[in-house]
């Protein structure tokens, strides 16, 4: 039986991509890893619609994360965090890991954090030195208004810091429009690699911020990563061969235009929720991104048991709640390289094993709302 990826990361990777990693090793201080390495800064750039530099750290996204909050903080500054599921309680451990005075704005699962809630936090504590927020919330599918709040932040002192691991790529996000002042992703979610790579853009405010900030951390120091970011180089060791295949991927963005990927996700989410919605199912984000569509399991069902069933019997690997979520809601990306068919299939295979256990829904219902929504009708 094929197996097919759904998961929110990793994500199904291109075969010309697959191809490159499969190439001999090369040396990663040569001319020829430092022209790749500028490359793939440049479309870096382009994907985090930046003039800003993009650094590339040889991590997991959370690596990034780390990197954004010891070079952006002294201990004990001050820090206002949205949170909304747990990527936003990945900022809060990394801030607490690291001694910063973290302010708490924090809504239910399934909920957004709204620029009203930002506002009044700037409001009650104008010396934060920085916002840290989520673009795309993958425990809960939600998405939140990163435009709104770069617009509320830029008017004070404090920096826009982001993580757009799971965001970047599948969601419309415009650093240098917006303001964001350091935005963090990965490499295996949108941007079609394996796990391995973190970057890490940086703008003119944050890195001033940076440079008086004192040096807290010795791999993930940013100040290290921009230095040699201007040589086309890296101050430790990089993941050559996942930068190599990168630089494949990102020319198919590229190939593609940014514009149209936030176009071609933006209309396979809405074909996907309305074909969930057709099944009898309820969409659990209140305001959901284009990454991924999370469903809420049915009462009297077994989530994780109807997940199961859905890759044992027909392929397809979709992934289930975290932590007190697990068993509650269906995670289903269609973020990277999947196309509307392949959503298409994976919403079949769901609807299949609902239908075998009893749910009731009525096999070809979601089917053809996915397409009536993707055509237009």
């Amino acid at each position: 039986m094929k197996t097919r990826l759904f998961t929110p990361g990793p994500t199904p990777v291109p075969e010309e991509t697959l191809l490159e990693l499969a190439k001999p090793v090369g040396y990663h201080r040569s001319a020829e890893a430092k022209a790749i390495l500028k490359e793939v800064s440049e479309d870096l750039q382009y994907v985090f619609q930046t003039a800003n530099p993009v650094v590339t750290l040889t991590s997991s996204g959370t690596g990034g994360m780390e990197a954004a909050v010891t070079s952006c903080l002294a201990v004990g500054e001050k820090a206002i965090l949205l949170s909304a599921g747990r990527w936003g309680e990945r900022w809060k451990g990394v801030l607490k890991a690291h001694q910063a005075n973290t302010v708490l704005v924090e809504v239910p699962y399934g909920k957004a954090v709204t620029p009203d809630m930002l506002a009044k936090a700037l409001a009650d504590h104008p010396d934060a030195k920085a916002v840290f927020a989520t673009l795309s919330e993958t425990s809960t599918g939600v998405g939140h208004d990163i435009e709104a709040f770069g617009k509320l932040v830029a008017n004070t002192p404090a920096l826009l810091v982001v993580d757009g691991i799971s965001g970047l790529g599948a969601m419309e996000c415009r650093c240098d429009a917006w303001g964001v002042d350091v935005m963090v992703s990965g490499s295996q979610k949108a941007l079609m690699l394996p796990p391995g790579l973190a970057f890490v853009s940086v703008s003119e405010k944050a890195r001033k911020k940076i440079e008086t900030t004192p040096v807290r951390g010795f791999y993930f120091d940013l100040r290290r990563a921009l230095a040699k970011w201007a040589e086309s180089d890296t101050p430790f060791t990089p993941a050559n061969t996942l930068i190599k295949a990168q630089r494949a991927s990102l020319k198919r963005i590229r190939t593609e235009g940014i514009e149209n990927l936030w176009a071609r996700h933006a209309k396979v989410a809405a074909a996907c929720r309305a074909g969930v919605r057709a099944m009898g199912l309820e969409v659990f984000a209140e305001r959901p991104n284009n990454g991924l569509t999370v469903i809420t399991v049915p009462a009297g069902l077994d989530g994780s048991a109807i997940l199961k069933a859905v890759e044992k019997k027909h392929g397809f690997k979709l992934a289930d709640g975290q932590d007190n979520m697990k068993g509650k809601i269906w995670r289903l990306s269609h973020m990277g390289y999947v196309d509307a068919f392949d959503v298409l299939a994976a919403l079949a295979a769901l609807e299949l094993t609902l239908a075998e256990v009893g749910f009731g829904v009525k096999v070809g219902s979601g089917v053809a709302a996915f397409q009536q929504s993707y055509a237009g009708k």
